[in-house]
């Protein structure tokens, strides 16, 4: 039973899947905007088991921006100009104009085989069919959508391509390209053996979306690049034992997330340097008295297996993740 100045403490061990260390470019930055060159593979802010490791809080980090309001956002694979504002009446403004179609995105990306050299406009309604793995699909039970597209060269295996969305769905250029059978030619999703022969072209998949998410998670397992889907080894052992996957509608559970995390709204990332340390340390406490069997102080090692002179970097014996050697 609790009693008055009882104080409670819990430390919670979590590894943040890793980004590319590629820098964060800033393009232009004055009073009412910050425009920036986003890599690939870094989210733009806090979301799913991304904090550390996103544009937001390194730009605060490291460039000492803080405050910052999401105009819009890029995939975390997807590479390219990323905008923010400083002010919330500037945020107003750019949204406004969003709306009112003021301004356009375009997207330029490189897909399998020959696009057709005329343009072509795709208006195939999409699904998602998990959030938490990050999948969608053309459903006619999905949301109205339209990508036009135009080849822009050819170079006898792949060809790059323009991309003009005029609606905003999740994914929504990579599936529809899938789509018409011309994934992106490195989609970590859509250019997959799990979709089937045909890799999902014509919206041929010939599996149910649990048997989909299977074989997707199947796939990225055997080459050991699950953090690539934004799941851990750790995230599917606790759902196998949360459910019983003899029945393929608990398996759903299993890999499906609250919608209402895809949106990540970024409300509790005011102050990066609240959490400047390094993520693999989260709420380590030197003053802590913790048994030496639970705490594992190891040294940070490299594929070579040269190890760094001094790591901070905490080691648990029953964590998955601490075991993994990634590539």
């Amino acid at each position: 039973v609790l009693q008055n100045n009882d104080f409670l403490r819990n430390t919670v061990h979590r590894h943040e899947p890793p980004v590319t260390a590629q820098p964060i470019q800033i393009l232009v930055e004055n009073d009412e905007v910050v425009v920036v060159d986003k890599p690939s593979s870094l989210p733009v802010h806090p979301c799913g088991r991304f904090r550390h490791n996103t544009v937001i809080f390194i730009l605060g980090k490291e460039h000492d921006l803080k405050e910052l309001h999401t105009i819009h956002r890029l995939d975390r694979m997807t590479s390219g100009v990323l905008m923010f504002a400083k002010t919330v009446e500037v945020s107003k403004r750019i949204d406004e104009q969003v709306r009112e179609r003021q301004l356009e995105k375009e997207y330029v990306c490189r897909v399998v085989g020959a696009f057709p050299e005329h343009e072509v406009v795709c208006e195939e309604p999409i699904l998602v069919v998990s959030y938490k793995v990050g999948v969608c699909r053309v459903d006619p039970k999905g949301k109205p959508c339209k990508t036009v597209f135009q080849r822009l060269s050819y170079n006898g295996k792949t060809s790059v391509v323009r991309c003009l969305p005029r609606t905003g769905r999740t994914h929504q250029i990579r599936v529809h390209l899938q789509y018409l059978g011309h994934p992106i030619v490195n989609d970590p999703i859509y250019n997959m053996e799990a979709w089937g022969p045909g890799r999902g072209k014509g919206g041929k998949i010939d599996k149910t979306d649990e048997e989909l998410l299977k074989a997707l998670v199947e796939e990225h397992r055997s080459k050991q690049s699950l953090d690539i889907l934004g799941i851990s080894e750790e995230d599917l052992n606790s759902n196998a034992e949360n459910n019983d996957c003899g029945n393929s509608s608990d398996c759903t559970k299993s890999v499906q997330a609250d919608p209402a995390q895809e949106n990540c709204p970024a409300k509790d990332t005011k102050d990066p340097e609240s959490n400047g340390t390094a993520a693999c340390l989260l709420d380590s406490d030197p003053n802590l008295e913790t048994p030496e069997k639970n705490k594992e102080l190891g040294s940070c090692e490299n594929q070579d297996g040269q190890t760094g002179a001094k790591s901070w970097e905490e080691k648990d014996p029953l964590c998955v993740e601490c075991k993994t050697r990634r590539r």
